[in-house]
C-alpha cells in the first residue's frame, strides 16, 4: 500500500470530533518503564498491566504489520454551574467517555476504510492493551507530566486519550514528546492528598484516590486513604486543578461533555441512592465503573471525612444495609461525627 497522507487524515479527525491527532512510527516501546512500574507493586491489583505487556510494548503483535499509530484527543473541560462542587471528577460528569471517542473512532475508521479497502487498523479507547499516554507523546500531541497526567498545550491536561495502529505508513510522523512544561513545579506532587506521585509521571496505584473510588469496588479502603475522602466521591482533579498550566482551561463545547443530573448530586444524594434511582442516573456514565455498592461506600467515606452531622439519619440507614461493604464504611463514618 501507498503511503497515506495525513493533511486529509487531519481534517478527517477533526470532521469526526477530535480535538487533536497526531501521527507515531509504530515502534517497539522501551520496556523498561512498564515492567519497573508494575514490579514496584504501582499497578496494585490491575494485573491486566502486566498481563499483556507484550502487547503494550509491541504494537505488530496487535496488528501484524503495524507501520504507524495514530493518536487523537479529546479536550472534556467544562465548569457548569450546577456541577461545580460536584464529588465525581469532571471527566465523568457527563456521558461516558468510552462511548463518545469509540463513536468518533468508528466513524474515522468507516471513511477511512472506504477510501483505503485494503488497510488493516485496530483501535482502541482506554480499554485495549495499548499504551495510550506513550503514543500520544510520539505523535507530539503533549508530554507525560509529573502527574502522570497527558499535558498538551492547547488543553493541558484534560484530555482524553484515543488510539488506532494502521498497517501503511504516512507522510507525515510526529516529532516526538513536547518540551517538559513542568519545569522545577511540583504543586502536584505537594498537593497529591495521599503522596500516590512518586516522580517522574509516575503514580502509585495503591495510595492513589482515583483507583482507590473506582476500581477497588470490592474491598474496604484501607482508612490512611478514605479519611482524604474530602468531597471526593468518584474519581479525584486535586492534581490537575492545582496545575498551572491548567490555569487557562478551554470549555469543551461538545454536549457529550455536559454534565448529566447524577453530577449535581452531592455525597448525601449519592449515599442515599435506591437501586431506582441508581438505574435511572448511572447507566451510560463513568460511574457505572465503581458498581452500586462501590459508589455508595465512597460517599459514605465522604460524608465520614465531612463530619456532616445532617448525614446521620442516612448513615444509619446504610448501616443496616445488605451490603456488607456498604454497612461497614457507614458505621465508619458514624464513628467520624460529632456525639
Amino acid at each position: 500500500m501507498n503511503v497515506l497522507p495525513t493533511a486529509p487524515l487531519r481534517e478527517l479527525a477533526h470532521q469526526v470530533g477530535f480535538d487533536l491527532v497526531g501521527f507515531a512510527r509504530a515502534e517497539p516501546i522501551p520496556p523498561e518503564s512498564l515492567l519497573s512500574w508494575v514490579a514496584a507493586g504501582y499497578a496494585a491489583d490491575m494485573d491486566w498491566m502486566g498481563e499483556r505487556a507484550a502487547e503494550r510494548l509491541d504494537v505488530s503483535i496487535l496488528l501484524p504489520g503495524a507501520r504507524t499509530v495514530i493518536s487523537f484527543a479529546n479536550n472534556y473541560w467544562r465548569d457548569d454551574a450546577a456541577s461545580v462542587d460536584s464529588p465525581i471528577a469532571r471527566y465523568a460528569r457527563g456521558r461516558d467517555y468510552h462511548s463518545t471517542l469509540r463513536d468518533r473512532m468508528k466513524a474515522f475508521r468507516k471513511t477511512l476504510s472506504l477510501r483505503y479497502p485494503e488497510l488493516g487498523t485496530y483501535g482502541g479507547v482506554d480499554s485495549g492493551p495499548m499504551m495510550e499516554k506513550v503514543w500520544a507523546a510520539r505523535a507530539g500531541l503533549g508530554y507525560v507530566g509529573k502527574n502522570g497526567c497527558f499535558i498538551t498545550e492547547s488543553h493541558g491536561s484534560w484530555v482524553l486519550l484515543a488510539t488506532l495502529i494502521l498497517d501503511a505508513e504516512v507522510d507525515d510522523y510526529g516529532a516526538g514528546p513536547a518540551a517538559d512544561r513542568c519545569g522545577a513545579c511540583r504543586r502536584c506532587l505537594m498537593s497529591c492528598p495521599t503522596g500516590a506521585l512518586v516522580g517522574n509521571g509516575r503514580v502509585d496505584a495503591r495510595a492513589c484516590l482515583s483507583y482507590q473510588t473506582i476500581e477497588n469496588r470490592e474491598r474496604q479502603v484501607p482508612e490512611a486513604f478514605r479519611v482524604k475522602f474530602d468531597n471526593l466521591v468518584f474519581g479525584c482533579d486535586i492534581c490537575q486543578e492545582v496545575c498551572p498550566l491548567n490555569r487557562r482551561p478551554v470549555f469543551a463545547d461538545h454536549a457529550r461533555f455536559e454534565p448529566r443530573a447524577v453530577a449535581a448530586l452531592g455525597a448525601v444524594e449519592l449515599a442515599a441512592l435506591t437501586p431506582e434511582q441508581y438505574q435511572e442516573l448511572i447507566p451510560g456514565t463513568a460511574l457505572a465503573r465503581a458498581r452500586y455498592d462501590g459508589l455508595r461506600r465512597n460517599a459514605a467515606y465522604a460524608l465520614g471525612v465531612a463530619k456532616q452531622a445532617s448525614a446521620r439519619g442516612v448513615l444509619e440507614k446504610l448501616s443496616g444495609d445488605a451490603s456488607e461493604l456498604v454497612r461497614t464504611a457507614a458505621l465508619w463514618a458514624l464513628s467520624q461525627l460529632e456525639p
